[in-house]
């Protein structure tokens, strides 16, 4: 048994990777808002559905006006993955004006449970939009990159397999890394950054240094919301076919990310993401072969949810995170 698990992680690392990199952008965007607002941006996961869709729709107008065969495909994802960024940005940015901003002082659960309204109001909007346009709400995008890449890891050594890639997975690989790197370099590098960091520390303070507080909480989610809504053209040249629904149970991964990762931490976030992408294709491969049938690939999602309490039992603050001592 140990032997056909060893064969599969070449696979198991190229397509968790792939997967742990959506989870870790989106994841982004949860920790950010947390870290300033102590808000679970539950509305977060359909944003980054509104992302694919916008952004797949540009794709088919673009390939149905003949630009698809002017441009190069690669062009064409960065026009597109811009557009839709700031598109999302600007989403963002208007449900914490109009959502969340009258609800600042109001006792957490009203906030959390109008983050929940507004998934469902996007779930519902994108719906009556799709099936108006398309006639049916599951959209199926252009294939931008879709070449096979055979990676020969069978010469390293005979006990794995050949493993191979799509093309669209590096490019999805390499533009997730570029926004987390940017967004690194963001937060610890740049002047806005130092506000968001100030007021995630202390509101009340940061304000009496005059730091413009709504300001910087109308960009954190502006960044938050444009790197959701670019992972979502993302996801979609990735695996192709989407749904107004999408959002829900990628959401819910991406935060069970932010939480192992440590929730306010940026850096944990990514590092949640990916190891969360690696573990949850490791189970779809091999839990069948770990529990002699009993459980199939499709319980994977249970899986990764066990992690998460794993973690949770052992170091709630999360992997990167730190303890938060109350005073009373």
């Amino acid at each position: 048994m140990l032997n056909e698990i060893i064969q599969t992680i070449p696979q198991v690392l190229i397509d968790g990777l792939a997967l742990g990199t959506v989870y870790a952008v989106i994841a982004l965007g949860y920790t950010m808002v947390y870290g300033i607002l102590e808000l679970i941006n539950f509305a977060h996961g359909e944003i980054f559905m509104t992302g694919a869709f916008i952004g797949t729709a540009l794709l088919i107008f673009m390939t149905g006006t003949g630009w698809g065969a002017a441009l190069p495909a690669i062009v064409m994802l960065i026009i597109v993955l811009i557009v839709t960024a700031f598109l999302t940005g600007f989403l963002g940015m208007g449900i914490e004006r109009l959502a969340y901003r009258p609800l600042r002082n109001a006792p957490r659960l009203i906030p959390l449970i109008t983050a929940i309204g507004i998934s469902f109001l996007l779930q519902d909007i994108v719906r009556l939009i799709a099936e108006l346009t398309k006639g049916n709400y599951i959209v199926t995008g252009p294939s931008l990159f879709t070449e096979q890449v055979l990676i020969k890891t069978s010469s390293i050594s005979s006990i794995f397999n050949d493993a191979s890639i799509k093309t669209s997975f590096i490019i999805v690989l390499v533009t997730a890394v570029i926004m987390m790197i940017a967004l690194d370099i963001f937060v610890n590098r740049t002047r806005w950054g130092m506000a968001m960091r100030a007021v995630a520390q202390d509101r009340e303070t940061a304000s009496l240094m005059t730091v413009n507080v709504n300001k910087v909480i109308s960009i954190t989610f502006f960044v938050g919301s444009a790197l959701g809504g670019a992972t979502g053209v993302l996801f979609a040249v990735q695996y192709g076919t989407i749904d107004p629904y999408i959002g829900f149970i990628l959401g819910l991964k991406a935060f069970t990310a932010a939480v192992i990762g440590g929730i306010g931490n940026i850096r944990g976030a990514m590092i949640g993401g990916l190891l969360l992408g690696v573990l949850e294709m490791f189970a779809s491969a091999n839990l069948t072969l770990l529990t002699g049938g009993i459980f199939g690939a499709e319980y994977k999602d249970v899986f990764a949810f066990a992690i998460l309490i794993i973690v949770l039992l052992f170091k709630p603050e999360g992997l990167l995170g730190k303890p938060v001592t109350e005073k009373v």
